[in-house]
């Protein structure tokens, strides 16, 4: 049985001012008319799978029940978080959710809320490899075929053939430019795409091998779980004292069972506004413009207006987001600054950084 787990736990910094702590980019339309959780929801339709498992913040529940309630998705679960411990942790209680349904051993597809596939039959054909990598045990990841020497992605470079995937010969971290070239030019070195496939109870075995404090912690939260409408509350006090580590380092970069299926299917993780841009249409200017936008000699630039008219000239690869209580301008290749912007929102004791604030005057 494939279990699609659903990680909704983003706090959404990257995208600010339109994404916010507690209406981060998951949740948002970014590049068509569904938000990026429902297209997450939608790319699994042609899938032999049960309804998905949600994982989320405590602070997004209704959000999430109702943007799932609006494509007609009736979740199998929706684990709430009430901390934000990173993937590793996440995963695990999708695991425990999954096994205490299931009278066999399920396997679970995670995949983050927040990520674009194009071409989703190519990602149907990855999802199939590796759910036969992982019913003989393996602990599958995806990995995308790179377009340009991206310094921003960690790396994954293949070993031997492991029937149709690869052994992952090592992982590495964000390279400099250099580097990154030379991964391309070799043809061996795929991007993390922070997607996997494996057995619940595989994963459960190899992070009580490798992080048996995780996986305790996870295990006695679950197991004081209590159901509330639509949500599953695990043991808070049992699982703030996890400690926050992602699944790689957890467990990806340790075990001796994991492989990487090669994916070239039109991936982003839109994780960052020039990123957005690189993923939305396009003029013949190079501009991707929303809302009420007018410019003049302006190129390669995306311009984005929430509630007014945002007015530009003369404007080269640049980034402009304007809402009803913040307006950010950013060259293109400065984005990846944005979240100093947002720590400095939090030491001000502004409100910005969270929600979106409207004043109403007469």
């Amino acid at each position: 049985m494939l279990v699609p787990v659903i990680l909704s736990g983003g706090s959404g910094t990257r995208l600010w001012p339109l994404s916010r702590e507690l209406y981060p980019k998951q949740l948002l339309p970014l590049i068509g008319q569904y938000t990026m959780l429902q297209e997450t929801v939608r790319r699994l339709q042609g899938l032999e799978a049960v309804p998905p498992t949600v994982v989320s913040n405590e602070a997004h529940r209704f959000l999430v029940a109702e943007q799932l309630r609006e494509i007609g998705c009736t979740p199998r679960a929706i684990v709430l978080e009430p901390k934000g411990r990173n993937t590793a942790p996440a995963i695990a209680l999708a695991a425990h959710a999954a096994l205490a349904a299931d009278e066999g051993d399920s396997l679970l597809l995670v995949l983050p809320a927040d990520h674009l596939i194009r071409d989703v039959p190519a990602f149907h054909q990855a999802v199939e490899i590796a759910s036969a990598a992982a019913r003989t045990g393996a602990l599958a990841t995806f990995g995308i075929v790179p377009s340009s020497p991206e310094t921003g992605y960690g790396y994954m470079r293949r070993g031997d053939r492991a029937g149709d995937a690869y052994r992952i010969a090592e992982f590495v971290e964000k390279p400099d430019r250099a580097r990154a070239e030379s991964f391309l030019a070799s043809g061996e070195y795929y991007w993390n795409s922070g997607m996997f496939l494996f057995r619940a109870r595989r994963y459960l075995e190899e992070l009580e091998k490798f992080a048996p404090d995780i996986a305790s912690v996870c295990r006695t939260s679950f197991a004081g779980a209590t159901r509330d409408l639509d949500f599953t509350r695990i043991d808070a006090g049992v699982f703030e004292s996890c400690r926050s580590e992602s699944i790689d380092y957890a467990v990806m970069e340790k075990t001796a069972a994991a492989v990487v299926i090669p994916l070239n299917a039109g991936w982003s993780d839109i994780g960052s506004w020039s990123s957005l841009h690189d993923a939305c249409d396009q003029d013949e200017h190079g501009n991707t413009l929303r809302g009420d936008v007018i410019v003049e000699d302006t190129h390669n630039s995306y311009i984005y207006s929430g509630s007014r008219l945002v007015a530009t000239i003369g404007l080269r690869d640049h980034v402009v987001v304007e809402t009803k209580d913040a307006v950010m301008v950013a060259p293109k290749d400065r984005v990846h600054e944005v979240r100093k912007l947002v720590e400095r929102l939090k030491s001000d004791l502004r409100e910005e950084h969270a929600l979106h604030r409207e004043v109403f005057r007469p």
